[in-house]
């Protein structure tokens, strides 16, 4: 099945550019591991999944890109037609000379309106061209106008337009010291209406991709591009095609399907978050060598600490006792920093991955008691490597891990909004006082659905 991806602002139409790049350039890399068929067969079905061919025989890339200014637009298409390896489809894209100023009700009462009809009209004209249509897969950020305004009101637009498709939203997280002044308004307005019309949130932060950045990647001047890069191979690592358990000796058809029934099995949960090991500098990678224990102990570690990357894990963290009288929630046997999750994904890429020992992640302590363990975790595998790594596992989790940075983001806007502060910028474009207290009382139920899992 086909998956369409839309982009949605600055943000999303340059993290776009950069998943497609690395999707391409894993499936044209041929791995030796792997024989000629599956190295085929990994191939045909990445292409299914993201590009189509017109008669130049360039891959084409399934996207609708979407701002209010063109500058980022135009770059984008051109960048991606000079490559030479995929492009975007000339006609697939919309932009207009006038942006959104960082305003959230810009974006959502004013452009969405105006220009919902040619741009429903440019991802209809996508989805027809896909044999069979697996979804969609927006790509925006929170903190700005256009990407978080307008991407809440095109999400909208199709989950009326396309109610029977999946819709995950990639969602970038602001840095905790602030872009713009109205960031966590913009936040706030945007997660709460994207949990009405979106099937799951794949969230990532800033501030730990800054991190990765400097840490793991030792790039010592941080460009927006290094950040978009290190995002890009985190969800290539998800998006490229894998074996499942139901899907046997043929690669997945359906990923976002998949990802879906294996993550989300309750409406009032969908933040999903996102963690790749190993990750490191492509020079370094010739000198390292990864064991698949050792890769997974760090992992298991990453999840139940809630750390974001294999640096500075805290391995105090223990599970929490079962068995205790006590409700799970309230248990005085639960770690203060023990991160209980809803269900888990393992995707594993590389060499040897059949004999791979997950059973750790099966661990009934990980999970709320009110899911069988067994349902609550899932293991994706392909034996041929992602990016050149011999041996890479990514973890997809629904879990508490972003209780705290939401809980910060709706305290923030709720201070400023209790003061008055900048609210007038919102109700001239139609936002009222009370649009802003159902946003925060939906968040507020979905902080408290997590801290009580």
């Amino acid at each position: 099945m086909s998956i369409v991806t839309v982009q949605l602002g600055q943000c999303g139409n340059q993290i776009g550019h950069e998943v497609f790049n690395a999707i391409c350039g894993d499936a044209h890399g041929a791995h030796g591991l792997c024989s000629k068929k599956e190295n085929e067969s990994y191939h045909d079905a990445c292409k299914e999944r993201f590009f189509h061919e017109e008669e130049s025989e360039v891959p084409v890339a399934r996207a609708v890109l979407v701002d209010m200014e063109p500058k980022v637009i135009s770059q984008t298409l051109s960048t991606a037609a000079r490559s030479g390896c995929w492009k975007y489809n000339d006609r697939s894209h919309f932009c207009q000379k006038q942006g959104s100023g960082n305003n959230w009700a810009n974006g959502y009462s004013v452009h969405g309106p105006k220009h919902k009809e040619v741009i429903m009209n440019l991802v209809q004209k996508e989805a027809e061209k896909c044999d069979r249509l697996g979804g969609f897969f927006t790509i925006m950020s929170m903190a700005g106008g256009t990407g978080s305004g307008l991407g809440a009101f095109v999400t909208q637009c199709l989950r009326d337009a396309f109610p029977t498709s999946f819709i995950l939203n990639h969602v970038i997280w602001p840095y905790g010291t602030g872009e713009v002044i109205v960031q966590n308004y913009n936040s706030v307005l945007t997660l709460s209406h994207l949990y009405q019309s979106s099937d799951a949130l794949l969230v990532h932060e800033n501030d730990v991709i800054h991190k990765i950045c400097a840490q793991l990647m030792n790039i010592k001047q941080i460009s927006f591009r290094d950040v978009n890069q290190v995002i890009a191979h985190h969800l290539g690592s998800v998006f490229q095609p894998t074996y499942t358990a139901e899907s046997g000796l043929h690669y997945s058809r359906n990923p976002l399907g998949d990802l879906m029934e294996t993550l989300v099995p309750h409406p009032e949960f969908k933040m999903l978050g996102l963690r790749n090991i190993p990750q490191m500098p492509e020079n370094s990678l010739a000198y390292s060598t990864f064991s698949w224990p050792g890769l997974i102990k760090h992992l298991r570690q990453m999840l139940i600490a809630n750390a974001k990357m294999e640096e500075g894990i805290d391995w105090q963290v223990r599970p929490p006792c079962l068995g205790s009288s006590v409700p799970s929630s309230h248990s005085t046997n639960k770690p203060l920093h023990f991160n209980t999750s809803i269900a888990n994904l393992v995707i594993l890429r590389g060499k040897d991955v059949h004999s791979v020992d997950l059973g750790s992640f099966r661990d009934p302590s990980l999970y709320t008691s009110w899911l069988n363990p067994q349902d609550a975790f899932n293991a994706w595998k392909t034996p041929r490597a992602f990016n050149k790594y011999e041996k890479s596992a990514s973890l997809v989790s629904n879990s508490q891990f972003l209780r705290k940075p939401l809980d910060n983001v709706v305290g923030k806007a709720w201070n400023m909004f209790a003061s008055k502060a900048y609210i007038h910028q919102y109700t001239k474009f139609g936002i009222e006082e009370e649009d802003f207290l159902d946003s925060f009382t939906a968040l507020e139920q979905v902080i408290s659905s997590y801290t009580t899992l």
